[in-house]
């Protein structure tokens, strides 16, 4: 008679390859971006979203689209634009003539993954849509609420607030994102080997071609997630946690520290890190691995320290530096 315990070990395992060979599949398609790789597969554990932050030109689409090719998900795309309506995004009622009767007609959101391509370029109101199916997994139209499939992943792609036609994203909003990815330029010989594939015939528009394959289902993601759930946090761990977050409400360059939802979701990044990393157990460097994709959109720098050319990232690693880590 098997052991469940050896079962469960194995099924863990088998989870883990799966989605290790996620990440091998995107790098088909994408270069030099393994933290951002690594970021939306931590999402999906986590059963959180991610913005990704970069100039225009560096592969934030591509690596959303080369994700959902690895997966064997439904996905969509929306291009926000500024005359984006909310139900364009969400749904609404249609009438029917035939029938003398209104009927909803889901909008893309009723997806597993939803690549909100440019989402600062789109008014507030419209950026707002999102913040219920992002929060509750549903969406009320007419009063009447509507669950979406599960799983459900919101991956926003965004420039930098300093290029015009872009719009901030509300705070609020910006808090319902699990991670912000920062998706910088690529390094010279990344930049070459980019160069070299297109040169090779390389076509992003055409994954299939490029040899991206479906490499893990929903059954393995789930049982990824159930097997991260499953991965011991000690109270030292946590209250460690805890010092991380509460230190950024104390610091003298920030009007706005992490909140509890912050803590959770850093805990909840770190649990996933660590099972990536083969442990069932959370330590120090995993919590200092995730704090900066975790907490960077949950602080506001002070004027004044903007001015000084403070960023929240380095805060933030101050932050890390200076509280003391559990032994």
């Amino acid at each position: 008679m098997m052991d469940p315990t050896t079962d469960n070990a194995g099924s863990s395992d088998r989870a883990r390859s799966s989605l290790e060979a996620l990440r091998t599949e995107i790098s088909k398609a994408v270069v030099g971006q393994d933290p951002a790789v690594t970021g939306l597969v931590v999402a999906l554990l986590c059963r959180g979203h991610v913005l990704l932050e970069g100039v225009p030109g560096v592969a934030k689409t591509l690596l959303v689209r080369a994700l959902a090719a690895s997966l064997e998900l439904d996905t969509k795309r929306v291009q926000f634009t500024p005359d984006l309506m909310p139900s364009d995004v969400t749904g609404s009622l249609v009438y029917d003539a035939r029938s003398t009767e209104f009927s909803f007609q889901p909008g893309p959101v009723f997806t597993n993954l939803l690549l909100a391509d440019e989402i600062n370029r789109t008014p507030p109101k419209t950026q707002s849509s999102l913040l219920e199916a992002m929060e509750e997994r549903q969406v009320t139209v007419d009063g009447t609420p509507r669950l979406l499939p599960d799983p459900f992943l919101v991956a926003a792609t965004q420039n930098p607030v300093e290029y015009e036609g872009t719009y901030p994203l509300p705070e609020a909003q910006l808090d319902r994102f699990l991670l912000k990815l920062t998706v910088p330029l690529p390094a010279r010989e990344d930049e070459i080997a980019v160069l070299q594939r297109h040169a090779e015939g390389f076509n992003p528009r055409d994954l299939r071609a490029a040899g991206v394959r479906p490499v893990a289902t929903a059954a393995d993601l789930e049982a990824a997630r159930s097997a991260v759930a499953k991965t011991a946090v000690s109270p030292e761990i946590a209250a460690y946690v805890v010092d991380v977050c509460r230190a950024t409400r104390e610091s003298p360059s920030l009007t706005l520290g992490v909140s509890p939802r912050g803590a959770t979701a850093l805990l909840s990044t770190a649990r996933a890190w660590a099972w990536l990393t083969g442990r069932d157990y959370v330590i120090p460097d995993d919590v200092k691995a995730l704090a900066l994709p975790t907490l960077r959109h949950r602080v506001q720098l002070r004027p004044e320290a903007e001015m000084e050319g403070v960023t929240a990232d380095s805060v933030i690693t101050a932050i890390l530096n200076h509280v003391p880590v559990p032994r």
